[in-house]
């Protein structure tokens, strides 16, 4: 089954940091046992990693060409995998899929954190007796110290909240148009069979969904992403944009961004660079070429609410909170940082983080490049301000770590003093004028050369690209046969929030 990932993005190390990826040339069944072993027993809750066999590795980054595997090796290889892997205590098995990379053949195996852990693996497959904690330290698989054994067994209830099994929801609250629209933005193999397999199968191969046959349930982070509305689930997964439009405070308007928390990020960032962020140009004396920069520089705004939307607790009912004010953003989200990270140390330039509350997410967010790689946001953050001249942010938490605040504020020449009063979209920012002059044709199930014929478009491809999938993205309509996506019978048809869109529309019209 391929993987939902893209595998030249993971391989250049675009997505997975060092330490979660080990190449080999060739097939070693004992150190690839002990590889397994160490990253489902994921001792710094990074998000478990990847195996690639048939690539070797210089200073840990993959030298290309692949040296391959011959196509007879594949097989073999993947029954003594399953195989030796009944020798971990307790059993745990892998995601395997082949790939063909540059004209060579290679295994991919992704090892996601256990449910089970701590894990033991046989220091010699000849001698199953002998067992041993193994763990990830830095880029190597070592046998655990007696210290890290102790954290180990500690870890064994601490399943991250955003890989547990949700048992009060069903497979049927995963939105399967999200999923696909998901595999397609990252370029994954597994979009190409989204046609062919069931969908649970690619759920499975996704690990979104786990369980037994007969009582199988969703893993939280697949109802974040991939839920119509996660936040009836997580009452804190939205986020709330508050603009106050004087220095008091008692003129301000709200937004609140719902849907899967990708989504919500991408809206949020869309409606803040249009509203809010302001280039602005100073002429010098003397000198011909003018000063420009931005009240804000854009790329801090999205590094600091990727950050929220990345290191939230979603157990807590509380949203995020982005305010604009006057002087200055403030970005809140709950809790503050995982020990050992203290309010001295966000004030640091670099910070070492050991423990990560959302790996999964996490993952995620890297595939569609929404966040980057570990410990990297809050320089970024810096850099970003630096670079436009504008004042150092403000990282700051409570001695209890009940919160995380980042304050932005605007560069010292910005004139910028009253923000404009900016009412609340009748239609969200993401949907384009194409997008609302399809929502206005539809009527009922409707087919795609009907809607194309309404809309009187006969350019396929440019139907699909600027009006059909971003309406599917924005969940403003829906697939009357989504277990066939891609079936030449299939319709369409308004969601309840492209109804709304529609009336908003409508009334638009009728007032010009």
């Amino acid at each position: 089954m391929p993987l939902p990932i893209n595998i030249d993005d993971l391989i250049k190390g675009n997505l997975i940091e060092s330490d979660r990826m080990e190449f080999k040339k060739g097939w070693n069944p004992e150190d690839v046992l002990h590889t397994i072993c160490a990253f489902a027993n994921d001792i710094n809750n990074t998000g478990g990693g990847y195996i690639i066999i048939g690539i070797d590795e210089e200073d840990h980054v993959a030298k290309l060409p692949p040296f391959g595997l011959n196509t007879n090796q594949l097989e073999p290889i993947q029954q003594y995998l399953h195989t030796i892997c009944h020798f971990l205590v307790p059993h745990y098995f892998p995601m395997v899929s082949p790939e063909v990379y540059q004209e060579k053949n290679i295994l991919v195996i992704w090892v996601p954190p256990g449910d089970t852990r701590p894990y033991k693996a046989p220091r010699k497959i000849d001698n199953k007796v002998s067992k041993t904690y193994y763990i990830r330290r830095l880029t190597s698989t070592v046998p655990a110290s007696h210290q890290e054994e102790i954290q180990l067994m500690e870890l064994a209830a601490k399943v991250t909240y955003d890989n547990r099994i949700n048992q009060f929801t069903s497979i049927d609250d995963i939105n399967l148009t999200h999923v696909i629209t998901f595999l397609k933005e990252v370029n994954s193999t597994l979009y190409d069979q989204v046609t062919k397999i069931p969908a649970l199968e690619i759920y499975k191969s996704m690990d979104i969904v786990r369980g037994p046959q007969e009582f199988i349930r969703p893993v939280n982070v697949g109802l974040l992403l991939f839920a119509k509305e996660p936040h009836k689930f997580f009452p804190g997964a939205q986020i709330e944009l508050i603009i106050y439009h004087d220095a008091i405070g008692n003129k301000f308007s709200e937004q609140i961004f719902q849907g899967p928390i990708h989504q919500q990020l991408r809206e949020v960032l869309t409606f803040i660079k249009s509203n809010i962020i302001k280039e602005e140009i100073r002429k010098r004396e003397g000198i011909p070429e003018a000063d420009r920069f931005y009240n804000y520089p854009y790329e801090a705004i999205e590094e600091s609410i990727a950050n929220a939307v990345y290191h939230k607790s979603y157990e807590d009912k509380r949203s995020i909170e982005i305010q604009v004010r006057v002087d200055c953003i403030e970005i809140l989200s709950y809790p503050g940082p995982l020990p050992p990270v203290t309010n001295e140390m966000l004030k640091r330039d670099h910070i070492s983080a050991r423990t990560y509350r959302n790996s999964r997410i996490g993952d995620f967010l890297k595939e569609l490049h929404l966040t980057e790689g570990r410990g990297t946001g809050i320089p970024n953050i810096r850099n970003y301000l630096k670079n436009n001249g504008s004042p150092d942010p403000v990282f700051e938490t409570d001695q209890e770590r009940l919160y995380f605040l980042t304050i932005l504020k605007p560069h010292p020449d910005s004139e910028i003093r009253k923000l404009p009063d900016v009412e609340t979209p009748q239609v969200t920012p993401q949907v384009t004028p194409q997008v609302k002059k399809l929502i206005l044709s539809i009527s009922g199930d409707m087919s795609r050369n009907e809607i194309m014929k309404s809309i009187s478009l006969n350019d396929r491809k440019n139907f699909y690209n600027n009006y059909l999938n971003p309406a599917l993205e924005e969940d403003l309509i829906e697939l009357t046969n989504p277990e066939s996506p891609k079936s030449p019978n299939q319709k369409y048809h308004l969601t309840k929030k492209g109804k709304t869109v529609l009336e908003k529309l409508q009334n638009e019209k009728d007032n010009l």
